[in-house]
């Protein structure tokens, strides 16, 4: 255990709702989302240019390779009261981040299924067994919470947090990328523990090698949901919303991930090399389908998102200092701004342009 995970941290330190259930993280711009989207728009849509590949992928869904892989051993029946301090901390707000994503995802998809029944009832079919796998990940991160004297209330998740409102088009871009990132992420982490089991310190990690699967089919789906939309891939508004979600995507990702480089750590890996890789990889995945990807190669890439981490550094130490709230304001503004203007000037940074898929024109 590395020092700087050594101060003390009792379940109870943890703000609680009731005994053992942990009030949700405040939502901030880094928190999972939840959405909703325009749901007569998206029982409009015809997929019959792009059917046959989405029949292929609910035979895959339907098949539920992973219907008996989420099953506690007994690996995960002991104490976990050595994982102390700031460590176990880290490990609460890692399983909270993940439930929350993974239950926002299934709350999604689940009203989707719900509301495409009647009238589209082939992509009906596939948001409900995306659902399905969805609440296994939610309800497997929350047992392993409670390992650690914590669970989240998934029905007062679902009350309490605010909507997000996205076209359907906006819901197949980040949410794709979601899937996409998703399995780069748990392969990642995978592949690492496989190599160094020493420090595999919690048992959840030996699942993700199946569980990213499931992340990776559901973004074919979307992929092929879009393949079915021509008109989300083949135009100039195309190009800059796809430059607008893969750059929301991975600087949410990285900042996130930079500041928690101590969680990291424990696992033995450095929080950017990690991000990294899994930018590097997402971003390659995703010209396969988006007429354009990010120039993650570009030196200035890497470099503005490292300015963005330590300005975030210094908003933290100011909202942690003594000093009045109107005058944190004005030290504050200068970091925001500093923030917009580098993420404005990754934005604008030449993009590689993608070969046009079969059908489209760009």
């Amino acid at each position: 255990m590395v020092d700087s995970l050594k101060k003390p941290l009792t379940a109870s330190s943890a703000e609680e709702l009731r005994p053992g259930i942990k009030v949700p993280a405040k939502e901030t711009i880094l928190t999972p989302r939840f959405y909703t989207t325009d749901f007569d728009e998206m029982a409009r849509m015809q997929v019959s240019i792009n059917e046959a590949e989405l029949q292929a992928l609910l035979v895959e869904f339907r098949a539920d390779y992973n219907r008996h892989h989420f099953v506690r051993d007994a690996e995960f029946d002991q104490s976990w009261d050595h994982i102390d301090g700031e460590t176990r901390k880290l490990f609460i707000e890692f399983l909270e981040r993940s439930c929350t994503a993974e239950f926002s995802g299934f709350l999604l998809y689940k009203e989707l299924a719900r509301k495409l029944k009647h009238t589209n009832p082939l992509l009906a079919e596939g948001f409900s067994l995306m659902s399905r796998d969805e609440a296994r990940h939610a309800g497997f991160l929350n047992k392993a919470m409670s390992d650690f004297n914590m669970s989240l209330d998934l029905g007062f998740l679902t009350k309490s947090r605010k909507y997000t409102f996205f076209k359907p088009k906006f819901i197949f871009y980040a949410t794709y990328l979601s899937e996409k990132i998703g399995y780069w992420r748990y392969i990642t982490i995978f592949r690492h523990l496989e190599s160094h089991p020493e420090n595999r310190v919690y048992p959840i990690f030996r699942f993700f090698e199946n569980w990213c699967q499931d992340e990776n089919r559901h973004g074919d789906f979307f992929d092929a949901l879009m393949r079915s939309q021509p008109q989300f891939l083949n135009d100039w508004r195309a190009k800059l919303w796809c430059r607008f979600f893969l750059l929301s995507v991975f600087a949410t990702m990285y900042l996130n991930d930079v500041q928690r480089s101590a969680f990291y750590a424990v696992l033995g890996l450095d929080a950017r090399e990690y991000d990294m890789h899994v930018i590097r990889k997402t971003n390659e995945t995703a010209g396969r389908v988006f007429p354009i990807i990010l120039d993650v190669e570009n030196p200035e890439f890497f470099q503005r998102l490292d300015d963005c981490t330590r300005n975030n550094e210094k908003l933290t130490q100011i909202v942690n200092s003594d000093t009045p709230k109107v005058l944190q304001f004005f030290q504050k503004v200068p970091l925001y701004l500093s923030n917009a203007a580098q993420l404005i000037k990754l934005y604008f940074m030449k993009p590689i342009q993608m070969a046009p898929l079969e059908g489209t024109v760009r």
